[in-house]
């Protein structure tokens, strides 16, 4: 076959337009708003890395250990994560401020684990209105169930109110003549977990009641007075609705002054951190929701995604104590959050970020217990309606053979 100098040109023409035929059509898949990119992704959070919830601030740097890790290995779907964990203090003012740095300036493409039902708050009409996901939080707010009217934010932990309810029951079946006594922290994080508990009592029509209560706001130095004050109340149950700080403090005095009752506690306040201030020993006894592995045990010394948070640590975060829970929680979230964002494939839109957040059901963080996964579906965003109820010994938990739901 003979070519001609204009059958060459007519041919190299139809290779160029095809080339750029495909070109056209590989970039109109792809979709990105802004902190995404062919090569990048970017996300960030607050979390108090100072002030009276630091010790939370470990959260963020298990997240940018996490990505540094998943960068080195290639990123997700090719691109390099950029997270970005700001200082927020628990305070609301300084978690707007953050907050509007992320989305106005550095431009995320979504938060993940944010820290705190009270600095969330302060955020969640700007983050909705801007239409930017605010996902896997660390409260369990019952507000953050509301995808009809506030779709782009989903809570990381058991609701509040669930919770709750379920201690409650618990209550009832070993105590059916409880006398309780509650300190609750003087915000929605206290009152989600108390009204709903008080209900199930006052539902019930039984003996168990509520005898005594007292609050305190986080800006206290100290705790001990409302402890007196609810051990001289005669109740036999107390219910410790504290994060942090006061949760150990209140551990401590309840030990120091004897007093002996059913300890419950709110699963967000049983890191393994929060327990060893207060004393292991002084923990022991206490009852709380689980729905998460421990660190730092035997019990889970060999369970593969317990090892895989350890080989982390080790590498990148050597001052970081083995038994350090709330690490660990950190590092589920920030598994769970690289999911979603692979998820989205080549779709990197805030739309798409909260549609695949949407739709984890089913989906296993490596920081659950067997037997729990997530179950957010698009019309609720119910984090998880599985949990245990366990028992800390003085080294571990003793968890139920069976879960439990309200």
């Amino acid at each position: 076959m003979k070519l001609t100098y204009n059958s060459v040109l007519a041919s190299a023409a139809a290779v160029v337009a095809a080339t750029l035929t495909i070109g056209t059509a590989t970039a109109a898949d792809k979709k990105y708003d802004p902190g995404a990119s062919d090569t990048e992704i970017k996300i960030g959070q607050t979390v108090p890395h100072s002030g009276p919830g630091s010790l939370y601030g470990v959260l963020g740097r298990v997240g940018e250990a996490y990505f540094q890790m998943l960068n080195e290995k290639g990123g997700i779907n090719g691109r390099k994560v950029k997270f970005i964990t700001l200082d927020d203090s628990y305070s609301a003012p300084k978690a707007v401020e953050a907050t509007r740095r992320l989305v106005e300036q550095e431009e995320v493409l979504a938060l993940y684990g944010s820290l705190g039902t009270a600095p969330q708050t302060a955020v969640h009409k700007y983050l909705n209105s801007k239409k930017v996901p605010q996902l896997l939080l660390n409260t369990g707010a019952s507000k953050w169930n509301d995808p009809k009217h506030f779709k782009w934010t989903m809570a990381g932990l058991p609701l509040y109110p669930t919770e709750a309810r379920i201690l409650a029951k618990h209550v009832i079946a070993v105590k059916p003549d409880a006398k309780v006594a509650i300190l609750y922290q003087n915000d929605d994080f206290g009152r989600d977990f108390l009204g709903p508990f008080k209900k199930v009592l006052e539902d019930a029509g039984g003996k168990a009641k509520v005898v005594a209560e007292a609050s305190y706001d986080l800006t206290e130095p100290t705790i001990d007075s409302q402890i007196i004050n609810l051990s001289k109340s005669g109740a036999d149950v107390f219910f410790n609705i504290t994060t942090g700080k006061a949760t150990s403090q209140s551990i401590r005095k309840i030990s120091e002054i004897g007093w002996k009752p059913l300890h419950l506690l709110s699963a967000g306040s049983t890191g393994r951190s929060i327990l060893n201030a207060a004393g292991l020993d002084n923990a022991k006894g206490i009852v709380a929701i689980r729905y998460s592995k421990e660190v730092g045990v035997p019990r889970f010394e060999n369970d593969p995604d317990v090892k895989a948070f350890e080989e982390l640590r080790a590498k990148y975060l050597p001052n970081v104590d083995k038994d350090n829970t709330i690490a660990y929680a950190g590092y589920g979230q920030a598994v769970t959050m690289a999911e979603i964002l692979r998820r989205c494939g080549d779709n990197l839109t805030r739309e798409n970020v909260l549609k695949q957040a949407a739709s984890l059901k089913g989906f296993h963080s490596p920081y659950f217990l067997d037997g729990i996964d997530y179950s957010y579906t698009p019309d609720d965003y119910t984090p998880m309606k599985t949990l245990y109820i366990a028992t800390f010994n003085g080294t571990d938990w003793d968890v139920s053979e069976k879960p439990f739901t309200e």
